[in-house]
């Protein structure tokens, strides 16, 4: 298997087929190569070829699958706003990546310079999360909520 650090990305143009197929994908990741081909009016070589190159470019990062928030209960998860000093955004991201129940974290323009996604299987997991982001050099401010259901 290839190491993706040293995998020479190359840069595409996707167009409408690409983004049609990723959005298809994001619906249902394990759809059959001959069920894409039908619902893109394409061939099956045509998805299996533009498949190979989402993923070669790096547009495709992975498969997953997406859990029923029922079975999902016991889990923790929450939005945590972050204020950052400064010109360290940079360096409080590459800390922030650190951390693995931050699921997700995003730039934002307004009062606070970071969104960051948390999931954490308890309330004292949570906990140390919070006081860990809090104690990153060129965090100035945070505040979290927490999701209590989707609806």
């Amino acid at each position: 298997m290839t190491d993706n650090k040293n995998l020479k990305k190359r840069i595409f143009l996707y167009d409408a087929i690409d983004k049609e197929l990723i959005a298809i994908l994001r619906l249902d990741a394990r759809a059959s190569i001959s069920k894409l081909a039908k619902s893109l009016h394409v061939s099956r070589g045509t998805v299996q070829n533009r498949m190979d190159r989402l993923i070669n470019s790096g547009a495709i990062l992975g498969f997953t699958i997406r859990a029923h928030d029922e079975l999902e209960t016991e889990v923790v998860k929450a939005i945590m706003m972050i204020e950052v000093v400064g010109r360290s955004t940079t360096q409080v991201i590459n800390k922030l990546r650190g951390i693995a129940q931050l699921d997700k974290i995003h730039t934002t323009n307004g009062t606070w310079d970071l969104v960051a996604e948390v999931k954490t299987s308890n309330l004292l997991e949570f906990d140390h999360v919070l006081r860990d982001v809090r104690t990153i050099e060129g965090v100035l401010n945070s505040e979290t909520s927490i999701l209590l259901s989707s609806v």
